[in-house]
C-alpha cells in the first residue's frame, strides 16, 4: 500500500499503534472461534437448552464465517482493504453485542451467523494491510505481529472462556469485543482511510456465491454432527457429504470458467503457494486437534477446571509471543524454509513429548511440552505465510490470504472433528483390551476391591469406582496415541515445504 501523494508513510509510534489495531482485529476474529467452546454447558444451562443444542453457538459461527473467507479478495477489490477491513471489524463488534444480548438459543444462534459473516475480512484484511504499512526491511517484523495474535487467541479463548463462565456471566464472553472492536476501528480508520488501494467495479458471482454457501454450510454442519450421529451410518450425514461433494464439484467448474469469479482459483498457479498452503493447512489441522484435545481430556477425566484447563495451554502462547519478533527480524535474512523446519520440529517433539505422559502426571509436566511448541508456534506461522505469498504483487494478497485462510479454517474443522472421533473410538477400544485382560476372579481385582471396602466403599460401588478408573486409564492410552501420531503427522509436510523455492520475501514483494 503506497502512500497516496501529500501523505507521509506510517512511522514510529504511530506505525506502532496502528499494528497494534490491526492485530487486535485479527485476535477478537480467532479468540470467537474457541472461546465459547467451553461456556457451551453454561449458555445451554442459562437459556434452557441441552448442551448437544448449545453446540450450535459454535457451528452456526463456523458456517458463516467459513463462506465468508474466501469472499475477502473480491469484497477487497470492489471497496478497498481500508474500508473493507474497518467495516468489517465494526459490524463484528455490533454482532457481538447483540450476541451477548441474546434472549433466547434462537437468537444467539442467528446472532452468531451474522458476527461470523461479517468477520471473514477480518484476517485477511489485518494480514494485508500490516504487510502493506511495514517497510520492506520490516516486513517479517508485520507477519511476527500477525501470527502472534493469530497464534495466541486460541490459547487464550479457553483461558478466558473458562474463568468468565466460573466468576462472571456468560455474555460477557462476546460483551468483552465491544471496546476492544471500537479502538481497533477508531485507530485504524483516523490513521488509514486516506491509504486505502483503489476499487474497480466488479459484478458480483451469484452462481458461485450460492454454491460455495452450499458445499460449505453443508460441509461444516456434517462434520460438526458427525460423531453425534455416528457418522456414514446416519441418512442425514450421508445426504449432507453428498451434497457437499457435488456442489464442490459444480462450484470448482463454475469458478474456473467464470469470467469474475468469486474466489481467485488462478492462485494455485503458483507452485509456492500450492505446496505452502497445503503444507500449513496441515500443520495446523494437527496443531488445533491438539488444542481441542487436551483440554477436553483434561476437564472430562483429569478433574481440572476450564481455567486450569486454560492456564495449562498458556505458557505455550506466551513462549510465541517472545519467540515470533525474533523470527521477524530473521525471516528476511535466513531462508523461510529453515524456519518452517524449526517450527514443525518444535511441533513434533512436544507431540511426543505428550506421548509419554502417565496417569499422575504433574501440572509442571502438563506445561514442558507446551514452551517446546510455543517455540513452534512462533516460528510455523511466520515462515509459512511468507512462504505462500511469496512472489504476489501487493493487489493479490488480500486474495491469497483470504483463500489460505479459508483452507485453513475448513481444515481445523475437519482436524475437530477426526480428533474427537479418534479419541472416543480408541478409548473404546482400549478399555474393551483392559477389561479382556481384568477377570472377577484375578487376584489384583479381588484386592483393589477390598482395599475400597476397607475405606468404606460398599462392593457395587467399588466395582464401580474401578469401572471409571479403567475408563479413565482407557482415555489416557487414547490421548497417548493421538499425541504419538500427531508428531509423526507434523513431519510430513516437511517435504512439501523444501519443494518450494527461497522465499525473496512475500512482504518485498508486497512492498513493490
Amino acid at each position: 500500500m503506497n502512500s497516496p501523494p501529500g501523505t507521509a508513510p506510517l512511522t514510529g509510534h504511530h506505525l506502532a499503534l496502528v499494528a497494534f489495531a490491526l492485530a487486535l482485529g485479527t485476535f477478537m476474529q480467532v479468540l470467537d472461534t474457541s472461546i465459547a467452546n467451553v461456556a457451551i454447558p453454561t449458555i445451554a444451562g442459562n437459556l434452557g437448552v441441552s448442551s448437544d443444542q448449545g453446540t450450535w453457538v459454535i457451528t452456526s459461527f463456523a458456517v458463516s464465517n467459513g463462506i465468508s473467507v474466501p469472499l475477502t479478495g473480491w469484497l477487497m477489490q470492489r471497496y478497498g482493504v481500508v474500508r473493507t477491513f474497518v467495516l468489517s471489524v465494526l459490524a463484528f463488534t455490533a454482532a457481538s453485542f447483540l450476541c451477548g444480548a441474546a434472549w433466547s438459543l434462537s437468537s444467539l444462534v442467528v446472532f452468531r451467523v451474522l458476527q461470523g459473516a461479517v468477520s471473514g475480512p477480518m484476517i485477511p484484511g489485518s494480514q494485508a494491510l500490516l504487510l502493506a504499512l511495514f517497510p520492506p526491511a520490516k516486513k517479517g517484523t508485520a507477519l511476527a505481529i500477525w501470527s502472534i495474535t493469530t497464534l495466541v487467541a486460541p490459547v487464550t479463548g479457553p483461558v478466558l472462556g473458562g474463568y468468565i463462565s466460573d466468576n462472571w456471566n456468560w455474555p460477557w464472553i462476546f460483551y468483552i469485543n465491544v471496546p476492544v472492536g471500537v479502538l481497533s476501528v477508531l485507530v485504524c480508520w483516523h490513521y488509514l482511510k486516506r491509504r486505502d488501494t483503489p476499487t474497480r467495479q466488479l459484478p458480483i458471482d451469484t452462481v458461485g456465491l450460492g454454491l460455495l454457501v452450499l458445499w460449505v454450510g453443508a460441509l461444516q454442519v456434517m462434520l460438526d454432527k458427525g460423531k453425534d450421529l455416528d457418522w456414514f451410518s446416519s441418512t442425514p450425514i450421508v445426504v449432507l457429504a453428498a451434497v457437499a461433494v457435488i456442489a464442490f464439484i459444480a462450484w470448482l467448474i463454475w469458478e474456473l470458467t467464470a469470467r469474475y469469479p468469486i474466489v481467485d482459483l488462478t492462485l494455485f498457479k503458483s507452485r509456492d503457494f500450492t505446496l505452502g498452503t497445503i503444507a500449513y493447512c496441515l500443520g495446523y489441522a494437527v496443531f488445533f486437534g491438539n488444542i481441542v484435545l487436551l483440554p477436553l481430556w483434561l476437564q472430562t477425566q483429569l478433574g481440572y477446571t476450564a481455567t486450569w484447563a486454560g492456564l495449562v495451554m498458556m505458557p505455550a502462547g506466551i513462549v510465541s509471543v517472545l519467540v515470533s519478533p525474533f523470527v521477524g527480524r530473521l525471516i528476511g535474512k535466513v531462508d523461510a524454509r529453515w524456519m518452517a523446519s524449526v517450527g514443525f520440529l518444535a511441533f513434533a517433539i512436544s507431540y511426543f513429548m505428550r506421548a509419554e505422559w502417565t496417569a499422575d502426571a504433574s501440572f509442571a509436566a502438563f506445561v514442558i511440552p507446551g514452551l517446546v511448541m510455543g517455540i513452534g508456534m512462533g516460528t510455523f506461522f511466520v515462515a509459512m505465510i511468507s512462504i505462500l505469498l511469496d512472489g504476489f504483487p501487493p493487489q493479490r494478497v488480500p486474495s491469497a490470504s483470504g483463500v489460505s485462510n479459508f483452507l485453513r479454517i475448513i481444515f481445523s474443522a475437519f482436524a475437530t472433528s477426526v480428533t474427537t472421533t479418534f479419541w472416543d473410538r480408541h478409548e473404546a477400544l482400549h478399555q474393551t483390551r483392559l477389561a479382556e485382560s481384568s477377570s472377577v476372579y484375578s487376584q489384583n481385582l479381588q484386592d483393589a476391591v477390598s482395599g475400597l471396602q476397607a475405606l468404606g466403599i460398599g462392593g457395587t460401588r467399588a466395582v464401580g469406582v474401578l469401572a471409571q478408573g479403567l475408563e479413565h486409564q482407557a482415555y489416557l492410552l487414547s490421548s497417548l496415541d493421538y499425541f504419538w501420531i500427531s508428531g509423526w503427522l507434523t513431519l510430513l509436510p516437511l517435504g512439501l515445504v523444501w519443494l518450494t523455492r527461497r522465499p525473496r520475501g512475500a512482504a518485498m514483494v508486497a512492498a513493490e
